[in-house]
């Protein structure tokens, strides 16, 4: 397996903890665009389930109508 020393070549704990504050800004940027893009789809999905909704509703209507008809 790995070697621990190997392993701790791809750790890094800064000893300036002022290091983190970039990658803090980063992570919740990223956070905060993530979040707007689940908001976005689930609003699209909701826009297409209530169109298929009324298509629903549209071909039903027709169908009664037509058997009514003959």
């Amino acid at each position: 397996m790995f070697l621990p020393s190997v392993l701790a070549l791809f750790l890094y704990f800064p000893e300036d903890k002022s290091e983190y504050i970039p990658a803090a800004i980063t992570c919740f940027i990223f956070l905060i665009g993530a979040l707007l893009t689940m908001r976005l789809i689930i609003k699209i999905s909701n826009r297409e389930a209530q169109k298929a909704k009324e298509l629903e509703e549209q071909i039903i209507k027709k169908n009664q109508s037509s058997q009514r008809n003959s």
